[in-house]
């Protein structure tokens, strides 16, 4: 089952597991030692690590911590023909050559199959304070994403950006009445940590008081206990409904910051010239250009199949969003789903060299053959 786990080393803030441990359980360790993973997902409780390095998971976190690239020290990988490299060393600073380890992290499994890691942790926040905050247009929401990097450096655990059409759905969807008395263009959750919560909840309002006096903050609710915090991230969490409310054609895009909102806007320009009257949802974690689109194919009215019409929606979206310099995959890989798509976001020279590391590690193509490209151009 390969799901061991040893002890944490509380001196180098490191935890060693096999990749069959799963991301709660890994969590829990850290916590048990008052430290805490940098990486959190919604799959917590089934993920295993070894698959949240291969596809290289973002989820929670990845504002404060970085990816799950940037949480890993160490490796131990086979490689196709058997061979075993032990890339298990807990230094931080180790410049001896090639950083072996990155090829394998995000490589879904085309290059080795990953059996152990060494994973950084991180000293656990003690408490955290919420907000709900309603904005007038995107520039503000970068203005304020500014704005709250600045106040608390290194403690902004989250921005979860939210269109209206997203936002208006959510609270349909739990019968639940808006925080605001009235709709807004976007609204944003945002997660602060720190050791003092009186502390942090009252520099929190002073920095949304100033943006609203300068005209960048329209209305805002600070959670004022846990229930209230539950309560405000269940509005995001709506994407769980995703596959019982809708049939969604599903994005998961990156694109640099200043871009995401002329780019989420030109995807509903399109979209509604193509497919009058379909329901598009946008949401995404701003503070690190991850920006979500998911589109009800039931609401295009095509007389073709759900599929065909997915077919169409992407080629759409993929196009638009090359010519905005994005990547169409922010954190959930290319698998076989996207390679059609992939030269829009990776050169012919990029390609070419993708190519060539996986000839020299699995000339015989034994390691998820298929995926990712085709080692024919």
């Amino acid at each position: 089952r390969m799901n061991a786990l040893e002890p944490v080393d509380g001196a180098g803030a490191t935890l060693t597991v096999q990749a069959g441990v799963t991301l709660q359980a890994a969590q829990e360790a850290a916590a048990a030692a008052g430290l805490q993973l940098g990486v959190d997902l919604g799959a917590r409780g089934s993920c295993q690590i070894g698959g949240n390095l291969a596809t290289n998971a973002g989820g929670n976190g990845v504002l404060q911590f970085g990816m799950m690239r940037e949480q890993v020290l160490g490796l131990e990988v086979v490689l196709a023909d058997g061979t075993v490299l032990d890339m298990m060393r807990p230094m931080l600073k180790n410049n001896t050559g090639y950083d072996l380890k990155h090829w394998f992290v995000g490589s879904e499994g085309t290059l080795g199959v990953i059996t152990r890691a060494i994973l950084t942790l991180h000293p656990a926040a003690a408490v955290t304070v919420n907000a709900l905050v309603a904005l007038p247009n995107y520039a503000a929401a970068v203005d304020l994403l500014g704005r709250l990097r600045s106040a608390f450096a290194g403690a902004l655990g989250a921005y979860e950006l939210m269109w209206e059409d997203f936002f208006t759905t959510s609270l349909q969807w739990s019968r639940a009445e808006s925080p605001f008395g009235r709709s807004h263009p976007l609204v944003v959750l945002t997660q602060v940590s720190g050791g003092d919560e009186a502390a942090l909840a009252d520099r929190l309002q002073q920095v949304l008081a100033q943006a609203m006096e300068q005209g960048r903050v329209v209305d805002a609710v600070l959670a004022q206990n846990q229930a209230q915090s539950r309560a405000l991230w269940r509005i995001r969490e709506a994407t769980a409904e995703f596959p019982a409310r809708i049939d969604p054609i599903n994005f998961d895009i990156s694109l640099p910051i200043g871009r995401i909102g002329d780019f989420a806007q030109a995807c509903v320009v399109a979209l509604s010239q193509r497919w009058p009257g379909h329901r598009s949802l946008r949401f995404g974690h701003l503070g690190d250009g991850n920006l979500h689109l998911t589109t009800d194919a039931r609401s295009l009215g095509t007389a073709g199949s759900n599929e065909q019409a997915a077919n169409e929606v992407q080629a759409l979206v993929y196009d638009l969003l090359a010519q905005h310099g994005g990547s169409i995959s922010a954190e959930h890989g290319i698998g076989l789903h996207k390679k059609p798509f992939l030269h829009l976001s990776r050169s012919p020279a990029e390609l070419a060299a993708m190519r060539a590391i996986k000839l020299a590690l699995d000339p015989l193509n034994l390691l998820n053959p298929g995926k990712v490209f085709d080692l024919q151009p």
